[in-house]
């Protein structure tokens, strides 16, 4: 959860959903009880989780506004048709 360079994989969007929601009720818990140190490890985990819930919902809205362009081939990205040698002399 932590790690800013791991990607979420897209699907494990419930997944994260699921733990998102189990930290909201650990840090409930953890209030309750005066647990102020796992509090602020927990509050931790769960900026890790919603970061990684924002990145998936940007990786989706990137992914649907994508516009496949093609590959070009040569004679496009040259601008021109070669000539043979045989057609110099």
């Amino acid at each position: 959860m932590r790690c800013s360079l791991l990607r979420p994989d897209p699907a494990q969007h419930a997944r994260l959903v699921e733990i998102r929601d189990n930290l909201h009720a650990r840090i409930a818990e953890a209030e309750r009880e005066g647990w102020l140190g796992e509090v602020e490890g927990l509050q931790v985990s769960l900026a890790g989780a919603r970061d990684k819930l924002a990145q998936l919902g940007a990786d989706q809205t990137r992914t649907r506004l994508a516009l496949d362009l093609g590959i070009p081939t040569f004679r496009h990205v040259a601008g021109r048709e070669g000539t043979s040698p045989s057609s110099l002399g």
